[in-house]
């Protein structure tokens, strides 16, 4: 593979090579450890799976039944009007008919964000108008200011992705309702949910039942990344009856195929069994942000997604940061320079079990850090053990606790766009605080034995006070946890199995986390999102417990 991996991420179309490529490519008939594809890991269970597998011979030889009867299924289980759905052979598929059916002149989409919604209707003719979330406000976006550049190019459809694909950045319900109204002149507004049944940082996050109520809204939701099931490629979307039939009426009669109606058709019986895997990758996703926060010079940006957002330290180039975890450590991860509005600098990395994650931040110290010629940072000619470019980068990391962002003492006042009113300082739009903050992080120095897996981690400093949050959210950091039986080693390979330093959450995390009750012994996910029906779902997309 190593000969070859580059020529296979050049000859594909899309970001990164499939994993039947890659396991083509290994000669071993295994692929690698999957960092790439935003999927679940938790769900389907064995034990679906092996109901998926009796039954294989039935389901790959015969038709489907049509999306109606799989659709009216679905709506079945999230307690949705059947009229007000379309379901697609993924939501890519309607993103292309929302595209061919919904988008007249011109489309705003912040950046980065997921690819299709910039391509597709560039491939179109249309014009795209693309909105730059900031690195030093850590790619958040700010709907107001959003609102001012759609009304100032004149856009007519808009689009918010909820959470954003690839930095994971949340906007709270109410700043989307508040969003929606204020362009309620538009063509089409679309909020795409494709991540956020792994959100935690609202009880009910999703708008579909505000966008079956208004004429030019659309929600996309999708099933292949929250069941863990992207081969099977179904999705969905929900709006009023006028603009749900006008794409149903457009897909193809058996546009969904036998696995999609065979999952659809298992879920009403595995409703606690998913909810468990919600809460697991939110368990995980803090503890992954944890470990790769204690990396020298990497940022690691806040996500409500099953994904985070990094930025390599100066001096490392992500495509071959990429390379070389795939081709000496069996690691795919997703290098971000063909995202618009990202750079080389940045990786997503999909949240995984800590037995992956280990073996990640392992791979990720010995080609970042790695002693002479073969590290990617390049070393520096004095005293220190890794290199952040200049001296001014240098203090903006210590200044800021490796985040990347300095806080402000105070928030100022932001112009209220028509419709979204300004929010009073230090009150409305900050998002949920993180139960805690980072250590220093340990230097990794070259030739160094790296950590053996039980060893303690050092106490930890003091969480401080997030600046932005309202005196009365202030909490205190949380207990430590008590100490836990060692992780598995991670699996057999390239990659020796080291642990690298552990460590809290940089500043950068105080977006997107759900901070612990006071007195609380550690962090505690919210109550899981999902599907619905009375007994083990909640109701539609994530809307709270059903009655």
């Amino acid at each position: 593979m190593a000969d070859n991996v580059t020529s296979l991420f050049r000859s594909t179309a899309a970001h990164s090579p499939s994993m039947a490529a890659l396991t083509r490519e290994g000669g071993d008939g295994s692929g690698p450890v999957d960092f790439c594809i935003p999927c679940n890991p938790y769900f389907p269970t064995p034990a679906m799976f092996q109901d998926m597998a009796a039954r294989l011979r039935e389901i790959v030889t015969y038709y489907p039944s049509s999306a109606d009867t799989i659709t009216a299924e679905l709506c079945s289980l999230l307690q949705l009007p059947p009229q007000c759905v379309a379901m697609g052979n993924g939501s890519t598929e309607l993103i292309t008919w929302i595209d061919h059916l919904l988008v007249r002149e011109s489309l705003a989409v912040p950046v980065p964000t997921f690819g299709r919604w910039t391509d597709q209707p560039m491939e179109t003719g249309k014009r795209v108008d693309m909105f730059p979330l900031q690195e030093s406000n850590g790619f958040a976006l700010d709907p107001a200011q959003y609102v001012e550049f759609i009304r100032a190019r004149g856009t007519r459809v808009a689009v918010v992705c909820n959470p954003n694909n690839p930095d994971g950045g949340f906007v709270p319900k109410h700043a989307l309702v508040q969003f929606m109204d204020a362009l309620a002149d538009l063509d089409l507004v679309v909020i795409d949910e494709s991540f956020l049944e792994f959100a935690d940082a609202e009880a009910e996050p999703s708008v579909v039942q505000e966008a079956m109520l208004r004429p030019n809204v659309v929600v996309l939701r999708s099933l292949g990344k929250n069941f863990g099931l992207h081969g099977i490629r179904f999705g969905y979307l929900v709006a009023n009856p006028a603009l749900a039939g006008k794409v149903r009426s457009m897909l193809p009669k058996w546009n969904l195929n036998s696995f999609a109606e065979h999952v659809v058709f298992m879920l009403k019986e595995h409703g606690a069994e998913y909810r468990q895997s919600l809460q697991q990758v939110r368990r995980d996703r803090l503890e992954m942000a944890a470990h790769l926060s204690a990396l020298p010079g990497l940022t690691v940006y806040p996500s409500q997604g099953n994904f985070l957002f990094v930025r390599l330290p100066v001096g490392a180039e992500g495509t071959v940061v990429r390379d070389r975890l795939l081709t000496e450590h069996r690691i795919l991860v997703r290098e971000c320079g063909n995202k618009i509005g990202s750079s080389s600098r940045f990786l997503r990395l999909v949240v995984r079990p800590e037995v992956d994650v280990r073996r990640l931040v392992s791979a990720l110290e010995q080609v970042l850090y790695g002693s002479g010629r073969g590290a990617a940072v390049p070393e520096p000619g004095h005293g220190t053990n890794y290199s952040s470019g200049t001296a001014a980068v240098d203090r903006l990391v210590s200044e800021t606790n490796g985040g990347g962002l300095r806080m402000p003492a105070a928030v100022p006042g932001t112009a209220a766009a028509p419709g979204i009113p300004a929010p009073a300082a230090g009150t409305a739009m900050p998002l949920p605080l993180t139960a805690s903050a980072a250590p220093a992080p340990q230097q990794v120095t070259p030739g160094t034995p790296l950590p053996a897996a039980t060893a303690q981690p050092p106490a930890p400093a003091p969480a401080p006070i997030h600046p932005l949050a309202p005196a009365a959210q202030q909490v205190p950091a949380p207990a430590p946890a008590p100490a836990s039986a060692p992780v598995p080693a991670p699996a057999p390979g390239p990659t020796p199995p080291g642990v690298p330093a552990r460590g809290g959450l940089t500043a950068a995390q105080v977006r997107g986390m759900t901070a612990p009750p006071p007195g609380a012994p550690g962090l505690t996910p919210a109550p899981a999102t999902g599907w619905p029906s009375p007994q083990n779902w909640p109701n539609a997309a994530g809307m709270g417990q059903a009655g």
